[in-house]
């Protein structure tokens, strides 16, 4: 009894010790112990622009504190808690007000005031702020379907991690959490908070945080829940042969799943693609052919108002059609971006300069807008030119090339309208010339940052794709050796031979040379951070297949050997579904292609030089009319004459304005497509999106500037032969 009682008496003492350390009683007990691990994660998972939406949506709420409808929160929450966004259905909802009252207020002030009192952009306005409200309610819902996407990516590896991990050892939270640390984010980050959730007192168990986060994916990726819950059966299975039968069948019913929906995709896409390719592509190329007349022929129609539609409103439309496109993609499949597996590979993305003893790495960035600005001013030099030049007095000054002129400022015809009186131009070729160094400029800026920040990534990435693919026979090979009883280390250096020349061989010689040579031990000569075989073959798949290697090494041979076997097996089988799903979307990515590279630009640079030449044409019969006009008798028929057909002339668009615009309208459409092909055929691949926008911006708007130059010139001569027969 007096041991008991010092017992409590000492339990007692340290119970209160800890109440005055921690504060009273009732806090220390409701506040829980967090680990850092899953927030520092989220903060670095988390896209930059998630936290910017919200502290707008917490603002929002703060200000106009609106509440949306029972069930509509209930639909937003759940989109919020999809991206682990940290705001509120009020918040969301008081933002998608907000914001567009405030752009409607602002927008209609600034166009009035800047116009002059025009009503243009006071309607454009209201109406793009009322049209808003819809889109920006939905913002959860698009950042939901983005996760989702890129997560989705990722759940055929997750399936196949987890069930090469639990074929040697049956423990969900063991292969959950080995699934977590192979992956990268977003699905890594979904599977940490499953842990997280247990370790907050918010579920007991691993398996029961898992179901709910399943359920999350109900009516989105129902394959992805019964492959799941066939691995979770396997660990009721009392025959080991069940369990394993189970476990693959888990990889079979997602790999055969994916693809079924992926075909249904395919066959259901090719509507919609042609829909967004006659809508953004072809009917607003073709209607810029008619646009010079239109223009000619009405007063008060500008550049601007060719510009607000073309580069923004048009293009915005097409983009958001495009991605409700990609918002129906299946998923299941995909690459991820190496650099973000491997931080080390992060400097690749940058420019190298070997200057003294350390190598200097410089960012893109910096040459892209080194040469945006370069040609832009280049591009502006008649604007400048012009400014320099013009006085009150001679505004006629310019340069003759040819029967042409650099610049062909001229006095408006306008007798009535904002124009009246005003110098006008630049309607030369040569302006109109230099007017397309602006978008060679841009169009080659963007794309050099996008290539140069990828192409030596995706050159390292596409190596270890070709380890990946060769993986499959190499680690039978090596499950062979290790089934017939020959230590790793020689087995290692057995399949180097047999497979030299390869990239599987360079792997398998690497560890080998640094077991044989450096003394390193199986582990150490794999994942060493310095000369580890695995930091010229970054992939998450040969990281895991050696991590299993070397866990099931433990428990003996024939163990190591079941498991290299089957993990041949499923990357076998991954490739080959794969390998299908692109050849489902094959035609489709190719046409998309073919109107990034060729069609888009080419069709663009036949309508400058059309335009180019009409516009030269109608600026001249003006003159022409007007030396008639003035050349007529006073008040006689040929006088009359010229002056109603002159009238009928405005001032038109110069071509140098023109071209811009179309221009600028070009490089979105390469932009807005190349984006859409790379998420039809690749899913949320962002390296291979980036390389892909790099070698098309710059393709692409060569094309376009070559074509229209080309053009331009012709049917300037065209143009000039045509008016001097008419003079």
């Amino acid at each position: 009894m007096a041991n008991q009682e010092e017992w409590k008496d000492l339990l007692n003492k340290y119970e209160e010790k800890i109440q005055v350390e921690l504060g009273d009683k009732e806090a220390a007990e409701v506040k829980p112990v967090f680990s850092k691990e899953y927030v520092e994660f989220k903060k670095e998972a988390l896209p930059p622009h998630f936290s910017w939406y919200e502290r707008l949506c917490n603002w929002s709420g703060n200000i106009l504190k609106m509440k949306p409808d029972p069930n509509k929160a209930l639909s937003i929450q759940a989109d919020i808690d999809a991206c682990h966004l940290n705001t509120t259905p009020q918040g969301v909802i008081s933002l998608s007000f907000l914001f567009p009252m405030m752009f409607m207020i602002l927008g209609s002030f600034l166009g009035y005031a800047l116009t002059g009192g025009g009503m243009f952009f006071v309607i454009i306005s209201l109406m793009v702020g009322a049209v808003m409200i819809v889109p920006l309610g939905k913002i959860p819902s698009y950042f939901a379907n983005q996760w989702r996407m890129k997560a989705s990516n990722q759940m055929v590896l997750s399936i196949f991690y987890i069930v090469t991990y639990m074929r040697h050892t049956s423990n969900i939270e063991l292969g959950v959490n080995f699934a977590a640390d192979h992956l990268s984010p977003p699905l890594s980050l979904d599977l940490k908070k499953v842990f997280w959730d247990v370790e907050t007192g918010k579920f007991e168990s691993v398996k029961d945080s898992l179901d709910v986060y399943l359920q999350s994916w109900k009516g989105y990726n129902d394959e992805y829940i019964e492959a799941m819950h066939l691995i979770e059966s396997s660990l009721y299975e009392p025959s080991d042969e069940r369990r394993l039968q189970l476990l693959d069948k888990s990889l079979e019913v997602i790999l055969s799943e994916t693809y079924e929906k992926m075909l249904h995709f395919a066959h259901a896409l090719k509507s919609p693609i042609t829909m967004l390719h006659m809508l953004g592509v072809i009917l607003p190329i073709l209607g810029l052919v008619i646009l010079p007349l239109v223009v000619s022929f009405m007063e008060g129609v500008s550049w601007v108002h060719l510009f607000t539609f073309y580069v923004i409103l048009l293009p915005a439309l097409v983009f958001l059609l495009g991605k409700s496109i990609l918002s129906k993609r299946p998923t299941g499949y995909g690459d991820t971006d190496v650099s973000e597996i491997n931080p080390e590979l992060k400097k690749y993305r940058k420019i190298k300069l070997n200057i003294g003893k350390k190598p200097l790495f410089i960012n893109p960035i910096y040459i892209s807008i080194i040469v945006i600005a370069i040609f832009f001013l280049m591009g502006i030099s008649p604007l400048i030119l012009h400014s320099i030049m013009h006085t009150e007095d001679d505004w006629t000054w310019d340069l003759a090339i040819g029967n042409h002129k650099f610049l062909g400022y001229k006095m408006s015809s306008s007798e009535t309208g904002p124009n009246t009186g005003k110098v006008m131009g630049p309607y030369g070729l040569g302006a109109s010339l230099f007017s397309l160094l602006i978008v060679l400029g841009l169009g080659i800026g963007i794309g050099l940052y996008y290539k140069i920040t990828s192409k030596n990534v995706i050159k390292i990435r596409d190596q270890s794709k070709k380890l990946e693919q060769e993986f499959g026979s190499a680690l039978f090979q090596l499950g062979n050796r290790l089934g017939d009883g020959m230590p790793i280390e020689l087995a290692f250096g057995r399949v180097a031979e047999n497979m030299a020349g390869t990239v599987s061989g360079n792997f398998f010689s690497l560890a080998s040379n640094n077991i044989r040579r450096l003394g390193m031990g199986v582990q150490q000569a794999i994942f060493d951070e310095k000369v580890g075989a695995l930091n010229s073959f970054p992939s998450n798949i040969i990281e895991s297949s050696m991590k299993v290697l070397i866990q099931s090494a433990k428990k003996g041979p024939k163990i190591a050997s079941n498991a290299l076997l089957n993990i041949s097996q499923y990357i076998k089988e991954i490739h080959k579904v794969n390998e299908r799903l692109k050849d489902l979307l094959a035609d489709i990515v190719s046409s998309m292609k073919s109107q990034i590279s060729f069609m888009a630009p080419v069709i663009s640079g036949i309508v400058i030089g059309i335009t180019s030449m009409i516009t030269t044409i109608l600026i001249n019969l003006g003159t022409l009319l007007s030396s008639v006009q003035e050349s007529g008798s006073e008040g006689g028929a040929a006088g009359v004459g010229g002056a109603g057909l002159m009238s009928m002339f405005g001032d038109g668009i110069p071509t140098y304005f023109f071209q811009i615009v179309v221009g600028l309208y070009v490089v979105e459409i390469i932009y807005i497509l190349t984006v859409m092909s790379n998420g039809i055929e690749n899913g949320a691949d962002k390296l291979a999106e980036k390389y892909n926008l790099g070698v098309n911006l710059i393709k692409g708007t060569i094309t376009y500037v070559g074509v229209s130059l080309v053009i331009m010139l012709l049917f300037n001569m065209i143009a000039s032969t045509i008016l001097t027969k008419v003079a």
